[in-house]
């Protein structure tokens, strides 16, 4: 039998889309003597946006686990949550990580997804939306952490897929 872990995650990002950001994550388990374990990480990059790191926050979750475990993963973002639950994802693998064929449009955070599929190979996960803000305690505790997090004033550089800032093109 799998072990159950509940993870909650949030991100965040000051001066968002193109600023400082953090993401914040709280696993939760119980051991065979019924003892609850907690685990806090947090972390975050400059110049990144919101969605970055709400998948960044999943990913660093996933892959704190050493075993393979049965995971309720909650999250904030509706964008993380659709993207697995809707099978987003699956379409823009399938479609070479084009968000929309027809046009040519690739999806945004490609590095992140392919990460993120691998932190799930091993794990089955559950993917279930959380209202931001509305007094869940591990959801507010993930924002505090990502909060913190993004004020840090040595943050390491975000290497993006390929994504140019718009001043970017024209140096």
């Amino acid at each position: 039998m799998m072990q159950k872990v509940t993870i909650y995650t949030d991100g965040a990002c000051k001066g968002n889309p193109d600023g400082p950001g953090g993401y914040g994550v709280v696993l939760l388990y119980t051991d065979q003597n019924n003892r609850v374990h907690r685990k806090e990480l947090s972390g975050g990059f400059q110049n990144t946006t919101n969605n970055r790191m709400e998948i960044m926050a999943a990913i660093v979750g996933l892959e704190a686990l050493k075993k393979s475990c049965d995971v309720t993963l909650y999250s904030d973002s509706q964008y993380l949550v659709k993207a697995i639950e809707e099978k987003w994802i699956n379409r823009w693998q399938k479609n070479n990580w084009l968000r929309d064929p027809k046009k040519g449009i690739k999806a945004k955070n490609i590095d992140l997804w392919q990460r993120l599929l691998k932190a799930m190979e091993n794990h089955n996960v559950t993917f279930k939306w959380v209202r931001g803000h509305s007094g869940t305690p591990e959801n507010e505790r993930c924002d505090q952490l990502a909060t913190e997090a993004a004020q840090d004033p040595n943050l390491p550089v975000d290497n993006r897929d390929g994504e140019k800032k718009e001043d970017e093109l024209f140096t």
